[in-house]
């Protein structure tokens, strides 16, 4: 089913090499003017009913904010990463370069454009920050809240003009529908299913959790040295789980080619992730279920998944059944070809931007 992660084949256009979601992603060098800020919530409780004194959330913008007639933010747009990413990913070319420039769908001239961590991802607060397995057990419904408090308390928005996300972030705007239904004008999520996290797609991922917990050196969360043989399974099932066959068959039509592709992915992957938050962030989607309160979706919303995506496979017909429930929804599927990018597809904008631009006329 799903979603989430940001298995996020992040490939530029002129090198297709795509990092697997369990690393966390390296600083993307971008032409484009974003500028980082943090927006501090205290005492913070989440669904568990734990608590943090203080939950730190980082967030990247671009644009400025416009206020209509009544002194309202107008045109505030927010994108939601998937696991393992940061907002700062939607900076790369293959979205950026598509969406953010002048007569382009997210035009910066013309939307203030924000891009927070989740709670546990890049800037914001984390298991790694120290607290390690004491880190309160954050889901789903906690991120949209911080999310919320951030946008709504933080910056003043009071409507938004389109919350879009791919993956986790696609689950995210699903549950942001449900929850704020007349907060966002428009919903567009990107590769996910709309019912709870079972099947094979919690299988691979609780797998992935007990390789880590399987290793010694993970010492229950306390581990002085990364424990690379559980980090190393995990990351193998995520770079397999967001692959994109025809595509990497047309890339890497070699054994030697494919076995060196793979390889230096899974080992940038170990290198650049810490083994609690990938635990937290693979466990988050546990109480994902919206399923059962489509129709609360009200909001004008494009769903778009592509048909060679293993997390969320094209033979499950939850998507089209979802918007049937809907006030205004449609279901787009993106065929497979040599050129999409598997679960990445998400993050390659080329292939769906056209459907952005006829939501956003749509939900004028």
């Amino acid at each position: 089913m799903s979603i989430f992660l940001s298995l996020l084949l992040l490939q530029t256009a002129a090198a297709p090499t795509p990092l697997t979601p369990a690393a966390r992603p390296a600083p993307v060098v971008s032409k484009w003017p974003a500028r980082d800020a943090q927006y501090t919530i205290r005492d913070f409780r989440f669904r568990s009913g734990e608590t943090l004194p203080t939950l730190r959330i980082n967030y990247t913008m671009l644009g400025q904010p416009h206020r209509n007639a009544r002194g309202e933010i107008d045109n505030a747009v927010m994108v939601l990463h998937g696991t393992g990413g940061t907002g700062r990913q939607f900076l790369s070319p293959q979205f950026a370069d598509e969406l953010y420039g002048p007569g382009q769908p997210l035009d910066i001239t013309r939307y203030w454009i924000i891009l927070p961590d989740g709670i546990g991802h890049g800037k914001s607060s984390k298991p790694s920050d120290g607290l390690h397995m004491r880190f309160p057990h954050y889901d789903y419904d906690d991120m949209v809240a911080a999310q919320y408090r951030l946008l709504h308390d933080g910056l003043g928005i009071r409507r938004m003009r389109l919350i879009m996300g791919t993956s986790m972030g696609c689950m995210h705007s699903l549950v942001w529908g449900e929850t704020y239904p007349d907060y966002a004008r428009a919903l567009m999520p990107l590769a996910c299913e709309p019912i709870e996290i079972a099947g094979l797609n919690r299988m691979w991922r609780k797998l992935a959790i007990d390789g880590i917990k399987a290793d010694p050196a993970w010492a229950n969360g306390e581990y002085r040295t990364p424990p690379v043989q559980g980090l190393r399974t995990a990351a193998s099932l995520l770079f397999v789980a967001g692959a994109a066959p025809l595509y990497f068959q047309a890339q890497y039509p070699t054994r030697d080619a494919a076995e060196a592709f793979a390889g230096e992915r899974v080992a940038a992957s170990i290198a650049n992730t810490d083994a609690n938050d990938l635990v937290y962030q693979l466990d988050a989607s546990r109480h994902y279920a919206p399923w059962p309160q489509m129709e609360a979706i009200v909001a004008p919303t494009t769903w778009v998944n592509s048909a060679d995506d293993f997390i969320n496979p094209r033979g499950l017909d939850y998507p089209q059944r979802s918007v049937a429930r809907m006030r205004d929804a449609r279901f787009i599927l993106i065929p497979e070809t040599a050129e999409t990018r598997g679960h990445g597809t998400h993050t390659a904008a080329r292939f769906w931007k056209q459907h952005l631009v006829e939501l956003l006329r749509r939900s004028e």
